[in-house]
């Protein structure tokens, strides 16, 4: 039986002016059809914009059909009469939790929707109970929500959709903000709800290794579905998926270079254990592969352009939920480095890099940049702010001005250059971000990866010595995600400047950072070279984070037999290590 049927679904946005006369219509999902059997899990992926989040829309009817139809457990989604009964059916959790999240306590939170249901007392107490125990979240009954890690969050907003005791669960990006420790939690959730309760449930990923887990996928484009089938057949499609600007999992990709490479090997692998296995059962000359020595061209840099000295960072202090954010972090950064900064949510990373410019004071220690306390009475904040910019998360929210041109202005206009400089500095910032065709355009009517780029050019207009970005690809897809970073390399390269990205994406951190700075509850872990940290996998693993994908797979491989070194983080170098074992 199909909980969800889609029959010939259209919707169209519609922009009206004062005197509701349609001024523009923009369809956003063009003649989709599909259904969804009653305790499937299936994944939908596809690029920004390509109408995901508007298809989920229909599901429990905030959204209703242009044209086409959408029925859910047999109920015309369209129909005013079953609102309700379709809202208890299919119950919808957003990419952030915190805009989820009502109460002061997290049974309250969890008990907010049976209670408007009319739900009785009773079974409401045995409803949360209940839901807590299945998201693991039981023993935090009582604690307030704001005092939650990202993932614990998420999954309390999971608990109060469980305790309508919906049959599907819509889930849009609910891991996108989350740290991988966090990720692993709400997919270990989704999964057990899926397998051992039943509920049907539809995740809204950009995440590929999640999609992988799903009993099918659905891969829209452009309003429309390009693909629907089972994990291994779609990602197995790899120049189409690229093409939608998706991406496939890091061992789909090695058996691709494989495959291109003359190696008969299967293309339809996506799991790090059956690519280990079909790997350790090619034609190998030998077992364990010859690795030399590194010849890592490591620059020499001796100017210091920022150093932190002791510094501790303590919130609510004297008060009751006094807590220690940085706990006598002491490093230096060089002139010039890319460093990318990791650690589970939590882990200070945001609060450790405000300091950089003063928007946080430490509690104890000094802040140097350029050799100078930043906050010596002799040093003027404001300068210390022109010489160090932040792009924090969501940067689109940093955006206000009319058009992109002026957004990019602000800065610069601020540090009081002429007229034709700041000219210069737009032009020069909206260059570095591919977005000159942008500039007379609102802001606001642009794409979120457009968006991320314009709020990242009205920083480079300041021209900063040091650039801090904290996930700047956080929600977008594979595509725009590649194309945000690739710009900040090619920026850094040109320019020389000193950059530091925060980063929950270890694939990510690997490609672009020549350096890596590991925090955990507060204290520095680690601060080395790229290949030197992620060396350290199982103490990564214990702290909560993530390696990257291939790396499981080189482990898996050496577990049956066939070494090809404990350095593999990146796909092309476990290519050539696995191409040199058939060669001999």
């Amino acid at each position: 039986m199909d909980i969800i049927r889609v029959e010939n679904l259209c919707y169209d946005y519609v922009t009206y002016d004062e005197n509701d006369n349609v001024i523009e219509k923009n369809r956003a999902l063009d003649n989709v059809s599909f259904s969804v059997p009653d305790g499937q899990f299936l994944a939908v992926l596809g690029h920004n914009g390509c109408g995901k989040s508007t298809l989920a829309k229909h599901f429990n009817a905030i959204l209703t059909a242009t044209e086409g139809k959408v029925l859910v457990d047999g109920m015309d989604a369209a129909d005013e009469e079953k609102i309700f009964d379709i809202r208890r059916t299919v119950g919808m959790v957003f990419q952030n939790p915190d805009n989820q999240l009502v109460a002061t306590i997290v049974e309250e939170d969890v008990a907010f929707a049976p209670e408007n249901l009319g739900v009785e007392p009773s079974e409401i107490r045995q409803r949360v109970d209940d839901a807590l125990k299945q998201v693991d979240m039981y023993d935090f009954r009582e604690h307030s929500p704001h005092q939650l890690s990202g993932g614990q969050k998420q999954r309390v907003a999971i608990a109060g959709i469980i305790a309508m005791q919906p049959r599907c669960i819509v889930m849009d990006e609910p891991t996108a903000m989350l740290d991988p420790k966090g990720r692993r939690e709400v997919m270990k959730t989704i999964k057990r709800l899926n397998r051992e309760k039943g509920i049907t449930v539809i995740l809204i990923t950009h995440y590929m290794d999640e999609a992988a887990q799903a009993d099918r996928i659905i891969v829209m484009d452009k309003g429309a579905v390009l693909m629907d089938g089972e994990p291994h057949k779609i990602f197995a499609r790899g120049k189409e998926l690229r093409a939608a600007g998706l991406d496939v999992p890091q061992v789909t990709e090695l058996c691709e270079m494989l495959k291109d490479g003359g190696v008969d090997i299967s293309g339809e692998i996506i799991f790090e254990d059956e690519c280990a296995e079909e790997v350790s059962k090619l034609p190998l000359c030998s077992k364990t592969a010859v690795i030399g020595k590194k010849d890592i061209i490591r620059e020499n840099r001796s100017e210091e352009a920022a150093r932190l000295e002791n510094i501790t960072y303590k919130y609510s202090v004297g008060t009751p939920f006094e807590k220690t954010a940085v706990d006598d972090v002491s490093l230096s950064v060089m002139r010039g480095e890319f460093i990318g900064i990791i650690g589970h949510t939590g882990s200070g990373k945001s609060t450790l890099i405000q300091h950089l410019n003063g928007l946080v004071k430490p509690t104890s220690g000094v802040v140097l940049i350029d050799g100078k306390d930043i906050h010596d009475r002799k040093t003027a904040i404001r300068d210390v702010r022109f010489k160090v910019g932040i792009v924090f998360q969501y940067s689109e929210h940093q955006l206000f001005e009319e058009t992109v041109a002026k957004d990019i202005a602000y800065g610069p206009a601020n540090m009081g250059l002429s007229e034709e400089e700041i000219q210069e500095r737009v032009k020069s910032a909206a260059q570095s971000m591919g977005i000159t065709h942008l500039l007379e355009k609102s802001p606001f009517d642009l794409s979120g990866g457009q968006q991320r780029r314009v709020a990242l050019a009205g920083v480079l207009a300041m021209d900063p010595e040091i650039l801090i970005l904290d996930e700047p690809a956080a929600g977008l897809d594979p595509k725009g995600r590649d194309k945000i970073l690739g710009l900040i390399k090619e920026y850094k390269q040109s320019s020389g400047k000193t950059v530091l990205l925060v980063s929950h994406s270890m694939e990510d951190i690997v490609k672009y950072a020549e350096k890596v700075l590991v925090m955990n509850k507060g204290k520095l872990f680690c601060f080395d070279y790229t290949d030197k940290v992620f060396e350290r996998t199982d103490e990564l693993s214990a702290i909560g984070l993530d390696v990257p994908q291939i790396t499981r797979f080189s482990h898996r491989l050496k577990e049956l037999g066939v070494d090809i070194g404990n350095d593999i983080y990146t796909v092309e170098r476990a290519k050539e290590r696995i191409i040199s074992l058939i060669k001999g």
